[in-house]
């Protein structure tokens, strides 16, 4: 079994631009054109409203203004700028509206992609990495990061860009009404704004991060110790793992309390630096008015743009730190995206094309780390159409020899061929498509035996189902369930019993129907009297095909065209069934052994 060579930096911190970069293929798809015009009507109406949002504290200063006079013409134009001023807020609403009616489309449609590409990515990469990986974390980390680029898109064209577009525009209108001195105060005010929310965001940004990383653990833990739940009950270990994940989860807690008060803070100082301004400014204005420069109208005409300033900045706190924690989330996945793939398809690799389905292993040299070699230079041929057997102590490298034939790793050196092809050079699919394989470990998928049958073959009818059901002996089963093939077999198939999922394994195989059968302990979890049958059926399956059956029940492979006998990653040797026992050495030793245990076995069952 490889280690877990997981490394992890836990404490890394992420550039934010470099992820930008990489999330802004997202924001302008350049193969759709009808997204991008999307955007393109979703930026029309923000300008709109972001106009129709300025010219209305000119209507307010314009009513408050001829308030102060009198003469009936002078309450009908009043009274059109009150209507003037509710017509616009409908107006601004209804163009917000649209806009986001507009963009709907494009972030989900980005959302959709970047997950269909980390989900690809997964699939892609080495047996190494999944072997290594929590599935929790891995869960979390792509449902955080999917969710993330619809709030960044939003954020970014709804609020940062209207936000800027304002503040440059109300710098313009201050100036003209009032002169550089309100121009200034503003811009100092909000570069002080601008300042205290990245500071204390940058404080936030690392506690999120560890809030992050809290939990996944915590929903690591939970995972797995669901996923292993029999363990935990054979060893009355509940307490234990509840105690575990306790840990974790008080942990998170301690963090997410102090990620929740240092909001408390940021909102504390955003409200000093707001309301000074918002003093000062509407002082100005008093005493402009008690001076005579300025009308009664020009003070709503100051408070109504700053609310309107203050009401994006407000929000401009808030989006800063989604879109911080957005990159730090997004970041984790375009991580995963940038995983190197270990075992790379060569460029232009051909499909695997089999006439005569024969194996040969070149002098393979393997090790699931370069200080730990597993295979030393291991030679052999399997020609077609014959049933090959491997046999020999644990950890002499038998299950390794299946993984390399499927190509989950690459030998160290030497050449594994495939009817004369290098398995190297040509396309994975094509090579996996030709070979069918029953593990040891059977794990199904969540669905019904059917379901499960039938995922040997994408498109199998029903009929075929049934009949690689019935030549996997299931269907004494599938009769006695009420539900048949419509069974559902629970989580990785624990509704049914060891050797019944390992003849559903066996059913999957015979659907796929392969040229060449690989057999990991294939009836390691069945009776003896099952046991007979399904080896019936696998001899029949076998003919004319080429089948390597890996055994540790040497019984189960006497009958065997050719047994090889690894021992410590070496062919130690090879023959038949009646050759190795005349032979005398390791294979007699082992069939010497098993016999004996099988007949102590029969002893104490009479």
């Amino acid at each position: 079994m490889p280690p877990d060579t997981a490394v992890r930096d836990s404490n890394a911190r992420h550039d934010g631009w470099r992820t930008l970069l990489r999330f802004m293929p997202y924001l302008w798809p350049r193969d759709n054109p009808a997204l991008r015009w999307r955007i393109v009507w979703a930026c029309v109406f923000i300008v709109l409203s972001t106009a129709t949002q300025l010219v209305l504290p000119y209507m307010m200063k314009w009513a408050v203004d001829l308030m102060g006079t009198t003469g009936p013409k002078l309450v009908q134009l009043t009274m059109l700028m009150v209507l003037g001023y509710s017509a616009g807020r409908l107006a601004q609403t209804g163009f917000d509206n649209l806009r986001n009616i507009v963009f709907e489309k494009v972030g989900q449609d980005a959302t959709r992609e970047l997950a269909e590409n980390v989900f690809g990515q997964l699939h892609r990469l080495s047996l190494r990495f999944h072997l290594a990986r929590r599935t929790g974390e891995v869960t979390k980390t792509i449902e955080r990061g999917t969710k993330s680029i619809d709030t960044m898109l939003y954020f970014m064209l709804f609020n940062i860009a209207p936000t800027i577009l304002q503040l440059l525009v109300v710098g313009v209108i201050f100036w003209v009404n009032f002169g550089p001195g309100l121009v200034a105060a503003t811009a100092l005010a909000i570069a002080a704004y601008i300042w205290v929310t990245r500071v204390i965001t940058e404080w936030r940004t690392a506690l999120r991060e560890q809030m992050n990383r809290l939990d996944g653990q915590a929903l690591a833990r939970a995972v797995d110790s669901l996923l292993n739940y029999e363990t935990v009950k054979y060893f009355s270990a509940e307490k234990r793992e509840e105690e575990r994940y306790a840990r974790a989860t008080r942990a998170y807690a301690v963090a997410a309390v102090k990620s929740e008060n240092s909001l408390g803070m940021l909102n504390i100082a955003q409200g000093v630096v707001v309301n000074l301004l918002m003093a000062g400014a509407l002082a100005w204005t008093v005493y402009g008015w008690w001076r005579g420069n300025y009308t009664a109208g020009q003070l709503v005409f100051v408070q109504t743009y700053l609310t309107q300033l203050f009401r994006p900045l407000d929000m401009l706190g808030m989006v800063y730190r989604t879109i911080r924690q957005g990159l730090i989330d997004m970041a984790e996945m375009f991580r995963l995206l940038d995983t190197p793939v270990e075992v790379p398809d060569a460029p232009g690799a051909p499909a695997l094309v089999i006439r005569r389905p024969s194996i040969v292993f070149d002098d393979v040299v393997f090790g699931y780390e370069p200080d730990r070699t597993i295979l030393h230079g291991l030679s052999f041929e399997v020609p077609a159409g014959q049933a090959f057997a491997i046999v020999g102590p644990s950890g002499a490298g038998k299950s390794t020899i299946a993984r390399l034939l499927y190509r989950f790793y690459d030998p160290l050196s030497g050449r594994i061929l495939i009817d004369g092809q290098d398995i190297r050079q040509v396309a994975q699919t094509s090579l996996r498509a030709a070979i069918g394989i029953v593990p040891q470990d059977s794990v199904l998928f969540n669905d019904t035996i059917g379901y499960n049958i039938g995922y040997g073959r994408d498109g199998a009818e029903a009929h075929e189902i049934e009949t690689a059901a019935r030549g996997a002996a299931l269907m004494g089963l599938i009769d006695r369930l009420p539900q048949g093939f419509e069974t559902e077999v629970g989580e990785r198939g624990l509704k049914l019993s060891g050797g019944e999922k390992q003849r559903v394994a066996i059913a999957r195989t015979l659907v796929k129907n392969p040229p060449i059968l690989i057999l990991d302990e294939a009836t390691s979890a069945l009776d003896t009297r099952t046991e007979q049958d399904i080896l019936a059926t696998l001899h029949r399956v076998a003919e004319h095909r080429t089948s390597l059956s890996i055994a540790h029940r040497l019984s189960t492979i006497a009958d065997a065209d050719r047994i090889l006998v690894l021992n410590e990653g070496k062919l130690a040797e090879s023959g038949t069934h009646s050759e190795l026992l005349r032979r005398d050495g390791l294979y007699a030793e082992m069939w010497t052994r098993q016999a004996a245990e099988a007949e102590a076995m029969n002893e104490a069952a009479e």
